[in-house]
């Protein structure tokens, strides 16, 4: 079991260094970042990173692949990747900056920290079974230029948009949630909170070791000085500032591990833990949105069997005043039998109900035609036509 810095980056390292070993027999793409150079212009300072891709694959025009990419194309890759994969888990790549500062934001120690998290980020990728396929990562190993196609990307309205339907769905919130779902966000949310409070620590024990560092340093000579002026406590004394030394430079070798290789560590976890809270939420505004979406799904099914049955009871009614009609004018000749007086009137009346019959049946017929003529699909919408007039005749 590990019980110093040291021992837990040793055993850090080697799990890497078997994972990769297994890893190279069966990788069919290998990707390195290397050779970091600064860019000075105008405007900006920027640091421009070398890309080299070795592949086997039959998509690959070629087999290996030399580019040259700065930090803002390494984010474009991973926005892409998340956009066409919301619910798979994108590596997390170092934040823009870092804690020292922008002022030692191109050393070289932080230049090499970024390089190796960049050379980590790709390799996680080209490693997915899913991921390694998508082609914006074809696009950023291969192109020379970039410009052309991150300008293809989705647009502010669009984004905006996004953004506005996520909000909404939060707010709307998750009808049911599924247990596993349920379990997994809590316990990256415990994981997340502890591992939070792991870097904390670990940074303030960094600045307690620096500053006893400091003191240690100081001590040193004093008492180097002291065994000087007293020969008889010469040799405890020089005994006691030779100690200091070597407490000094234990305690600087522990604070470099600490600070170089173990915080890195521990904040790489905090990044991965924020990017699957994310992955998450963004499950979650899935869901929620399918289930709004049932809803009006449901909503408009129950609207169209409530409008054709309104529409086929219209029809009824209008079938059955025509029958009406019908029999009103095969009883006008006998009315007129009974009641001479009243022939002509009952005549005049008789054409008119003819007259009306053959447009109220001649409007049935055309509409039947037209909604013969309507797709099933968009058949709804004529019922309703249908009922209306009906109902007006």
């Amino acid at each position: 079991m590990p019980n110093s810095p040291s021992s837990m980056v040793n055993q850090y390292r080697l799990e890497e260094d078997e994972e990769e070993q297994l890893d190279a027999n069966t990788k069919d793409l290998f990707i390195d970042v290397d050779n970091p150079e600064s860019h000075v212009t105008a405007i900006e300072t920027f640091i421009m990173y070398r890309v080299v891709t070795k592949t086997t694959r039959s998509e690959f025009d070629s087999s290996e692949y030399e580019v040259w990419r700065r930090y803002q194309d390494f984010l474009w890759l991973r926005s892409r990747l998340e956009e066409n994969h919301p619910t798979l888990i994108v590596h997390p790549l170092p934040e823009k900056f870092v804690m020292k500062g922008m002022v030692e934001r191109f050393n070289d120690d932080f230049i090499e920290t970024r390089r190796k998290a960049l050379h980590r980020f790709l390799n996680k990728i080209s490693a997915h079974p899913i991921l390694s396929y998508n082609q914006h990562l074809k696009v950023f190993l291969t192109a020379q230029e970039l410009s052309s196609h991150r300008k293809q990307g989705p647009g502010f309205l669009s984004r905006m948009g996004e953004t506005v339907r996520a909000v909404a769905n939060s707010v709307r919130g998750l009808r049911s949630r599924p247990e596993e779902f349920t379990l997994m966000q809590e316990y990256v949310e415990d994981f997340s909170n502890k591992i939070c409070s792991v870097d904390k620590v670990t940074q303030r024990i960094i600045k307690e070791q620096r500053e006893y560092v400091d003191e240690l340093k100081q001590y040193s000579p004093t008492y180097t000085q002291w065994a000087g002026s007293e020969e008889e406590l010469a040799e405890s004394l020089n005994g006691v500032a030779n100690c200091l030394v070597r407490c000094s430079k234990e305690t600087e070798e522990q604070i470099y591990h600490l600070s170089e290789v173990l915080v890195p560590t521990l904040h790489e976890y905090v990044l991965c833990a924020e990017t699957l809270k994310a992955v998450m939420r963004r499950r979650d505004n899935i869901q929620a949105e399918f289930e709004a979406k049932s809803e009006a799904l449901a909503s408009r099914k129950a609207d169209q069997d409530a409008l054709y049955r309104t529409g086929t009871a219209s029809v009824s009614v209008s079938a059955a005043t025509a029958a009406v009609a019908s029999a009103a004018v095969h009883l006008v000749p006998t009315a007129a039998a009974a009641f001479p007086s009243m022939y002509s009137a009952l005549s005049s009346a008789a054409s008119c109900c003819r007259t009306f019959l053959q447009a109220l049946l001649l409007l049935v017929h055309s509409l039947n035609k037209m909604q013969a003529l309507i797709p099933a699909r968009s058949r709804c919408y004529g019922r309703p036509l249908l009922a209306i007039f009906a109902y007006r005749l």
